[in-house]
This record gives C-alpha cells, structure tokens and sequence, in this order.
C-alpha cells in the first residue's frame, strides 16, 4: 500500500508543508482537505494518495476509507543547474530543483 511520485517538477520544502498537513489523516479526509488547498503542491500529493489508494483496493482489496495517511516524505530529487547573467559580468545560480513523493498508507483497526 505504497506509492511514489518521483521528478516532481517542484521544491521538497513547498511539498513537505502539505504533506505535513495530511499525514495521519484518513483518506478519504485527506483527499478533500487537499481538493480545496491554495497550493501548488496538493496537486502531486493528491495524485500520489490516489494512486496508493488504487494499488491497496487492487492488490489487498481493501476500501480506500479504511485507510491512512501511515508516511508521507517529500524527498529531494535531481537539481537542474541553469544560470542567467549577472552584473559585471557574473553568473547568478538558479537551481530548479525535484522532489520525490513517497506515500504508504495503514489500515485501521475497527472502531478507531
């Protein structure tokens, strides 16, 4: 019940912040909380939800709300180095960097 979103075209740091938001939640909760979120980041976080949602009901047969949100990491990815001209002749870094997404999910014991 794992899931990973990787070479997502975005900063570790913008995506931790949403996946701190969703961590320990129950699935079906986490989805909408992220539906409704104003940041770039809960795009990824909800396809790499949906898709470890996906690969439990396919490969355990198990309901998507009777998971969790067990472990979410937004781990750094490759950096593109890219640079633009500076003054005096200098070169001004830009780092574009990646993230990777990790999702697994537990299931609930009844009654919690």
């Amino acid at each position: 019940m794992r899931a990973v979103a990787r070479y997502i075209h975005m900063s570790p740091h913008k995506v931790q912040l949403v996946a701190d938001l969703v961590r320990n939640r129950n699935v079906p909760e986490a989805l909408v909380m992220l539906r409704f979120l104003p940041k770039a980041a809960a795009k990824p976080v909800e396809k790499a939800i949906r898709s470890a949602a996906a690969n439990a009901e396919e490969t355990y047969g198990l309901s998507p709300s009777d998971l969790f949100v067990a472990r979410i990491t937004a781990d750094e990815g490759p950096t593109l180095k890219r640079g633009q001209p500076g003054p005096r002749g200098r070169f001004k870094p830009i780092l574009k960097r990646s993230t990777h997404i990790t999702v697994e999910l537990g299931e609930r014991a009844a009654g919690q």
